[in-house]
């Protein structure tokens, strides 16, 4: 399948690829790839070694989108054939064209230009840091889809996004829903900052205040079940019981590391969320040593990427949205959870050791000491004479 016609031999270009399938700990995984009919991906690869297409993303781009392709050019990346890219962001341009084609010309190019520069520039950003969720690409393919129905919206009045008013705006905001305000304000300011037009601006709604909504009891009866239930999967425990006790996000913690557990002291288990390695209770401590055993038996090219909870993806780690789709289906909702566990570390913590250990800025466990009415103001000052 990977041989190259010119010399008899495995291709250069596709060598890592066969390097990883032959060493894998599990070949039934790949023998299962390699059968399974319909067989898009071996027949895309054998073309690829013939040189019948190329072996670039390129080629990806030009094929049918579909799970086998995507699956082929995740595994290229995860063993280093094609350069590392990221699928959900690249996904939106297609749907992006698809969405754009009933506007005229002018507010086609308009959408592309604010799409591009201003909202996929923004996940860019986000996949750089390795803070991409998919909870931010829906937003993002929201708040373009709410965009182009205000420029349909103009269109069927017969003016262009350059000569409306802020009487249109407003117009416009009155027959939609509250939400509406806040990305039309964004692409107001976007529009102004280009020069587009000047004649419109709006207020984005000020950002919701923190809350608690998770009675500590819960919080415990929660703790207690995702530490004793052996029905559950194990990395849904364990995430689930690194946001109830050490109020991590999920984002935060399906990117965790391997090196992030510290497992020399046989008495002890030690997790760096941050800065500061924090103890971890038991039986979560044995959960975690159980979690490093299994990491990397998914695929031949998850097993040493370092990644706590390596996911089927090829290279990848587990998206948030499996930890949270199966906590919420033990009535665990996330967001809610989190805030519990941030309010209650605020009351024993200072906020400033807080930031330091969970990974949370200053201003956030400012905001939470104060909702939980406790001034750690002389803390330093009391450290200090220690």
């Amino acid at each position: 399948m990977l041989t190259d016609p010119a010399t008899g031999d495995v291709h250069a270009r596709l060598r890592p690829l066969f390097d990883a399938m032959i060493s894998s700990e599990r070949p039934q995984t790949a023998i299962y790839w390699l059968s399974r009919p319909p067989g898009i991906g071996p027949a895309l690869l054998r073309k690829m070694a013939t040189g019948e297409v190329a072996i670039s993303h390129a080629t990806f781009r030009d094929l049918p989108s579909d799970r086998a392709r995507y699956y082929l050019r995740d595994l290229l990346a995860a063993v280093g054939v094609l350069e590392p890219y990221e699928p959900r962001i690249e996904r939106i341009t297609p749907w992006l064209t698809e969405q754009t084609a009933p506007l005229t010309p002018i507010h086609r190019q308009t959408i592309e230009q604010f799409a591009h520069w201003a909202v996929i520039r923004r996940l860019r950003h986000a996949s750089d840091r390795d803070q991409l969720t998919k909870g931010a690409v829906q937003g993002a393919r929201h708040q373009i889809k709410k965009t182009i129905e205000l420029l349909a919206w103009l269109e069927q009045r017969d003016t262009t996004i350059a000569d409306a008013t802020q009487a249109d705006i407003e117009s416009y905001l009155a027959s939609t829903t509250t939400h509406s305000v806040t990305i039309t304000a964004q692409f107001t300011r976007w529009l102004a900052d280009t020069g587009t037009n000047h004649q419109v601006r709006l207020a984005s709604l000020p950002p919701s205040k923190a809350a608690v909504t998770m009675t500590d009891d819960e919080r415990w009866r929660h703790v207690r079940t995702l530490l004793h239930d052996h029905t559950i999967r194990l990395y849904v425990r364990i995430g689930g019981l690194f946001m109830l006790l050490f109020a991590q996000s999920l984002t935060s913690i399906s990117r965790m590391r391997a090196d992030q557990i510290n497992t020399a002291d046989p008495a002890r288990v030690m997790v760096t969320f941050r800065d500061e390695p924090v103890q971890m209770p038991e039986p979560l401590g044995a959960l975690l040593r159980e979690q490093l055993t299994r990491r990397g038996h998914a695929s031949y090219a998850s097993r040493d990427n370092g990644w706590l909870f390596p996911g089927g993806r090829p290279g990848r780690h587990l998206l948030t949205e499996n930890f949270r789709g199966a906590l919420v289906d033990l009535g665990i909702r996330p967001h809610s959870a989190r805030h519990a566990a941030l309010f209650a570390l605020a009351t024993e913590v200072p906020h400033m050791i807080l930031a330091q250990a969970l990974g949370i800025s200053h201003t956030s466990a400012i905001t939470w000491a104060a909702l939980a009415a406790r001034d750690w103001s002389g803390y330093i000052p009391h450290r200090v004479d220690r």
